[in-house]
């Protein structure tokens, strides 16, 4: 998503390189020895910040201690638009871009440290800026409206991990991640039953995996609720903390929200057209379950 909005303000101006690539989760992300290297050998460095990031923080440190421009676009963002979940010791949840409005913020912070890296480029980066944050202010636009054609009691959003506060703060849904905030905690026996309770108790009938966390514990709780009477399906495969695959629509930050808003839309009651806002997306395949650890 940083990428995505540095390359995009940027132009022809940069060559921007992205680290963490597609299907790559970023809290359990280490760099290698080419990224190192690739950090050493840029000009700056711009990151997400709110310590998404994880395990490259102490990579991020040793950059800018080495006098290597190092930004995070989240640094201007009003802290009372910021979400501080319980017991996670002060910090705020990171998933901004989640909410289009609150992510749109940091077009400001991308023009104005390429302007200040290459004043040279200003008329450019300012007329990409403006035209970036139109076209997150109109994905906005279509998400309010479509997410609002799901019927109130259907508006309940159940994925693998806590990503999606952000969305359900702006859209008006009840998020549940079976994870927390961070993929490297671990969901419990407990967790799942109380959940596999939720699903029964309030009928809800969708659940969703996310492309960069393992559908094992969706899996459980689509058998706790089957052994109990009560069916539950993959809604679909959603972006959390990457994008698609480079190159693709999914794989923009624009396409990546509107993947993610019509898909909840139509696996949860609503309206929306199969393939998005402008008609970019790819149509969906039958959903399976994804493997592996997260």
């Amino acid at each position: 998503m940083v990428a995505d909005a540095v390359r995009t303000v940027a132009g022809d101006r940069a060559e921007v390189t992205g680290l963490i690539n597609s299907g790559v989760d970023p809290h359990l992300y280490k760099a290698t020895r080419r990224d190192i290297q690739r950090i050493m050998d840029a000009d700056a460095m711009f990151y997400s910040g709110l310590l998404l990031e994880g395990k490259m923080t102490d990579t991020l440190i040793r950059a800018a201690s080495s006098g290597k421009p190092v930004f995070a676009v989240t640094e201007l963002v009003d802290e009372t638009t910021l979400l501080e979940p319980e017991g996670f010791n002060g910090h705020y949840d990171p998933h901004l871009w989640m909410d289009p409005r609150a992510w749109g913020g940091t077009v400001a912070v991308v023009r104005d440290r390429l302007i200040g890296f290459d004043p040279d480029g200003e008329s450019n980066f300012r007329a990409n800026a403006k035209a970036y944050e139109k076209a997150i202010m109109e994905l906005d636009a279509y998400g309010e409206s479509v997410l609002a054609t799901v019927p109130e009691r259907g508006r309940v959003l159940v994925t693998a991990h806590d990503a999606f506060n952000y969305f359900g703060r702006r859209y008006g849904f009840e998020v549940v991640g079976i994870q927390g905030i961070s993929t490297e905690s671990e969901a419990g026996v407990r967790d799942i039953e109380r959940l596999v309770d939720l699903l029964v108790e309030r009928n809800i009938g969708a659940v969703f995996i996310e492309s960069t966390v393992s559908s094992r514990n969706i899996g459980a709780l689509i058998a706790g609720a089957k052994a109990r009477g009560h069916d539950v399906k993959i809604g679909g495969e959603l972006f959390s903390d990457a994008m698609g695959e480079s190159g693709t629509y999914e794989g923009t930050y624009i396409g990546m929200l509107d993947h993610n808003i019509t898909t909840v839309v139509r696996a949860l009651g609503g309206t929306a057209p199969e393939t998005g806002m402008h008609g970019k997306l790819k149509a969906q395949k039958p959903n399976a379950q994804k493997q592996g650890s997260g």
